[in-house]
């Protein structure tokens, strides 16, 4: 989570027990409205193309040249040989939960969630409304108990993520290998490969900037100079550490791409689009 430089400036008191009057001057909802959007889009978008089962590889274009890419909700991709009626179980279905249990139970959007969704608070120095403040304070007990400690499973959801992340990374790999009409494979680079690289250098400066991962790296150490690897892990959590500042806007910025990602080839495979060729 990002360390706030300067602090706001506090609720005033009042004196008829009544929630704490709000006198910050600057816009502090526009970043939780910012994520209100973003993440409600994204979340019906994310939801359709889970359940679609459609459209996400370019795969069958390839006779016609071009690269293959693989929309990164159904990456790995695989059949699945389950129909239930006219219905085929979305291998999206049991992909996205993996990526998404990672970023849910991020430090980051822990904060966020509550405050966009729950107004628990609505921001820095903002009470909460008063019909939900009384309720919450006599049932409150923070992330110790159920439901909300189901929270700390993020340090293993990390791994997952780390994962996905190499997949992903083959993905990108795999759009700047383009088919010519012979059947040969060269080197290319269309727009949907660039939005993969962008995508995955945001996907893994967000996973990689994480806290689970800053611990990992450099925590449970009593003393960093009383060895070399101590001192290698030092250097490795220092370098983490810095990343870690800029956690919350890799975490938005990645959101952004692999949902630009993927309507980009739901574009291109439903023929919507034809893939921009830069070379």
């Amino acid at each position: 989570m990002a360390v706030q430089t300067k602090a706001p400036a506090p609720a005033a008191a009042r004196t008829d027990g009544k929630a704490p009057i709000v006198k910050r001057a600057d816009n502090w909802w526009s970043g939780t409205l910012f994520f209100f959007c973003i993440f409600s889009l994204f979340g019906a978008w994310a939801t359709f193309r889970a359940f679609q089962n459609n459209f996400y590889d370019t795969a069958g274009q390839l006779q016609y040249g071009g690269a293959q890419y693989l929309s990164p909700f159904y990456s790995p991709t695989f059949k699945l040989g389950i129909p239930i009626g006219k219905f085929a179980i979305s291998p999206a279905l049991l992909i996205l939960p993996f990526p998404l249990s990672f970023r849910l139970s991020c430090y980051y959007y822990r904060k966020m969630l509550y405050r966009a969704y729950a107004a628990d608070p609505l921001g820095c120095a903002v009470a909460e409304p008063e019909p939900l403040a009384g309720i919450r304070k006599k049932r409150y007990t923070g992330e110790r108990a159920f439901p909300l400690i189901i929270q700390n499973f993020h340090r293993y959801a990390f791994f997952a993520a780390a994962i996905f992340i190499i997949l992903l990374w083959k993905d990108t790999i795999v759009s700047f290998i383009f088919k010519d009409a012979s059947g040969g494979s060269h080197f290319g680079m269309g727009l949907g490969s660039l939005v993969f690289l962008v995508n995955i250098i945001l996907l893994s400066l967000y996973t990689f900037s994480c806290h689970s991962w800053r611990h990992f790296v450099g925590g449970g150490a009593d003393c960093y100079s009383c060895s070399v690897m101590n001192k290698t892990r030092h250097g490795l959590w220092t370098k983490v550490s810095f990343l870690n500042g800029k956690h919350g806007t890799f975490a938005m910025m990645s959101l952004i791409s692999v949902g630009t990602s993927d309507v980009i080839v739901w574009l291109i495979s439903s023929g919507k689009i034809h893939d921009f060729r830069f070379f």
